[in-house]
């Protein structure tokens, strides 16, 4: 099966040759084949933060090849694989390191794999810390050349690839306890709820030790200034928003912070910032 596009996601950024040189040696093995470039904006090393990106994608990408890279073990002994996903449909490219894993979950698993490690078509190269261009984006561009699964690497079980390690949200009486799992360049937040959590119309939010009333909205027009919504955003899951303001600087939230909804109380202790200082 022959595949005509690349999705590419990575943590490269685009100051250095890194995205470039990959796009090119792809290019000079497969000439036809269109890249699509996913995001090249991940944190540097952050596995989970390139987990969710792709899983957020997943459903709007081309079918094809996906190719992604946020690799900090590059080099060492952890795997680089091709995995199969919707019979055939779509091969994803990566280290095997959880970085593909929520995206293969989502889609209903893997149905084959391959330890492409040691592939005959790794580029020879003087290090070892460069393998998109070297390893990933050439497997990529084989793939959508016609090469199959059994060409670019070893057959391995789908079952022992590396899982992802997501946090999932619990509930104490009345209370949810969540956890912030991305912030987009707007400064909303989104946690780790799903909207069918959401029992009530409106909750008291605590974060640390202070607390702010918050309510359930569909668009941020819905909000007043300074008020603070849950909304479901465009992958389906609840994010703390403000109407035109970062939620995630006014209430002081990072990724991994733990946050608490209240319901069926009075929310106490709220605190309303003068000053907005910057995130730690």
């Amino acid at each position: 099966m022959q595949y005509n596009t690349v999705n590419f996601l990575s943590d490269y950024g685009l100051a250095d040759e890194f995205v470039g040189v990959v796009k090119s040696v792809i290019h000079s093995i497969a000439p036809d084949v269109r890249i699509a470039d996913v995001t090249h904006n991940i944190a540097p090393h952050d596995i989970r933060g390139g987990g969710l990106a792709l899983a957020r994608s997943a459903a709007y990408l081309n079918p094809g090849v996906v190719l992604a890279v946020v690799d900090p073990g590059v080099g060492s002994s952890r795997k680089a694989v091709a995995v199969e996903v919707g019979g055939g449909s779509t091969i994803l490219v990566g280290p095997d390191n959880g970085l593909l894993a929520p995206t293969v979950a989502l889609v209903g698993g893997a149905t084959a794999a391959a330890n492409i490690t040691n592939s005959p078509f790794r580029i020879d190269a003087p290090g070892l810390t460069f393998e998109g261009r070297d390893l990933f984006g050439p497997v990529a561009a084989q793939l959508c050349a016609g090469a199959t699964l059994d060409d670019v690497g070893i057959p391995i079980d789908p079952a022992l690839l590396m899982p992802a390690v997501m946090p999932v949200s619990a509930r104490e009486g009345d209370t949810i306890v969540a956890e912030v799992l991305w912030i987009d360049r707007f400064g909303n937040c989104q946690l780790n709820v799903d909207p069918d959590e959401l029992e009530l119309a409106a909750y008291s939010l605590q974060v640390a030790e202070q607390r702010r009333p918050v309510r359930r909205v569909s668009h941020f027009d819905a909000l007043g200034s300074g008020e603070v919504g849950l909304m479901v955003d465009s992958s389906g899951m609840v994010s703390i928003v403000l109407n035109r303001t970062s939620a995630a600087v006014e209430l002081r939230l990072g990724t991994g912070i733990e946050i608490r909804l209240h319901g069926g109380d009075e929310p106490t202790g709220i605190t309303t910032p003068v000053t907005i200082g910057k995130l730690s």
